[in-house]
């Protein structure tokens, strides 16, 4: 495979088998870790750089800026750094700080918001600071992942499509929610060929996304607090809560028994398909999309002490 640009680099078919979470069943992990930036989030970036090429943004005088948790800044550092534009992260304490070392090397601006929203969380902190810079900024364009279709678009062309042409037949899909992005495009996508497949969206306790209580959480890329806009809840047959110590023994265990080092997402994810087991008949073909790898994370989900500080007991 030869590429132009580096964002051309997309692997959409690889897999991994993890048959032993549903006995009985075949359970797929959609490994979407090894592109260059590192995450799902690279088709997000290209599609919301696109989508702001086409709404008639004159380059390289607009500015562009977005808020990120992480792995969508670095992707849209990446892509901005190919084509020539200025980019400006906001992000939070809770972003792991080698993916603010990334964003900040691939030439974006990164700017870290420490106050707290109402909920408890920094997304809707992060909004107000970027709304009140589009206030005072008029070259900015703020790119909106929780809102612009562009996202969603993306995986129903790419990510939903990529699973049932790797599987053949899907029972069920496991997609962790956080902008929801990656989960309203496979949602818009099986709805439509697949009608069959149960769509299950997995979220972090403490995540406001599908109106649970707000809590406390510490691992970014998944859950909100603040609901996003582009999230449609009747497009997705079931929700599935997973605490984050959970997660976190799943991403442990996962790395010592099978030598998969992934990232915290992937690990909520398959603490839900494995908690969904016994619901599952058996036969069944289960897919579940895996965001990034493990890496950004060693700081934390793989550091004891960042683990026992939190969650006294999970090692």
């Amino acid at each position: 495979m030869i590429a132009e640009e580096v964002y051309d680099l997309v692997l959409d078919d690889l897999f991994i088998q993890l048959h032993q979470l549903v006995p009985g069943s075949s359970v797929f992990l959609k490994i979407e870790g090894l592109n260059p930036a590192g995450s799902v989030k690279l088709k997000t970036a290209v599609a919301l750089v696109e989508e702001a090429e086409a709404s008639g943004c004159r380059f390289p005088r607009t500015r562009l800026i977005e808020s990120t948790s992480g792995n969508l800044g670095v992707a849209l550092a990446m892509v901005c750094a190919a084509k020539g534009y200025s980019l400006t992260c906001v992000t939070d304490p809770n972003a792991n700080p080698q993916t603010v070392r990334l964003m900040a090397a691939l030439g974006a601006e990164v700017e870290v918001v420490t106050v707290r929203d109402g909920n408890g969380g920094f997304l809707q902190s992060r909004i107000d600071h970027i709304q009140e810079r589009l206030r005072r900024e008029p070259g900015l364009y703020w790119l909106n992942q929780y809102a612009s279709p562009a996202g969603p678009q993306a995986h129903r062309q790419r990510t939903g499509r990529s699973v049932l042409d790797a599987l053949g037949r899907v029972d069920y899909v496991f997609v962790g929610a956080g902008t929801t992005g990656t989960l309203m495009g496979c949602a818009e996508f099986f709805r439509r060929h697949s009608p069959a497949t149960r769509i299950v969206a997995v979220d972090s306790v403490g995540s406001v996304t599908f109106g649970g209580p707000p809590a406390r959480r510490h691992i970014p890329g998944l859950g909100t607090s603040r609901r996003p806009e582009i999230l449609t809840e009747s497009l997705v047959d079931e929700v599935v809560l997973v605490p984050e110590a959970e997660a976190v023994d799943m991403c442990r265990a996962l790395a010592r028994e099978r030598g998969l080092l992934l990232g915290g997402s992937t690990g909520t994810v398959l603490s839900a398909v494995r908690s969904a087991a016994k619901r599952i008949p058996d036969g069944s073909v289960v897919a579940a999309i895996s965001p990034d790898f493990g890496e950004r994370y060693l700081e934390t989900i793989y550091n004891d002490s960042w683990v026992a500080e939190r969650w006294p007991g999970h090692h």
